[in-house]
């Protein structure tokens, strides 16, 4: 993998990051933590990487991972909540009125940037962020 070989887990990228959401993972490579906040794409991580393991394709996405609703999600079981759908800027997160009355998470895969901004806030932590489906990690 490219990014191994090049990052020296230097940390500029963790301190650089103004929503904090990168911490030390295994072997001391940035890790993405969306427990802590989304990743709003400013691109500050990728300023700051002087081996250039990180980069940033103008005009492509900037990554590959999407939000993933879990069975535990409170929609899901019949309790009013629209935390996810709230907190989705790119509206990728929609609710539509299910019979018994309480509306249901739909996600649109093609729409979510994956910026981990609905997991953070999910009260029942049913959301996760994964690879695309059909997309090699």
């Amino acid at each position: 993998d490219d990014f191994v070989a090049r990052c020296t887990r230097c940390s500029d990228c963790l301190t650089a990051c103004p929503t904090t959401i990168l911490e030390k993972g295994r072997g001391g490579f940035p890790l993405v933590n969306f427990a802590r906040g989304e990743c709003t794409f400013c691109g500050k991580c990728v300023e700051v990487c002087k081996p250039a393991a990180l980069v940033r394709d103008r005009g492509a996405a900037p990554w590959t991972i999407k939000a993933s609703i879990g069975d535990a999600c409170l929609a899901l079981q019949r309790v009013v909540c629209r935390s996810c759908g709230d907190r989705c800027e790119a509206r990728a997160i929609r609710f539509r009125l299910a019979p018994g009355g309480v509306s249901r998470p739909e996600l649109d895969g093609d729409t979510c940037n994956g910026c981990g901004a609905c997991v953070a806030v999910c009260p029942a932590s049913a959301i996760t962020i994964c690879e695309a489906a059909g997309v090699a990690a």
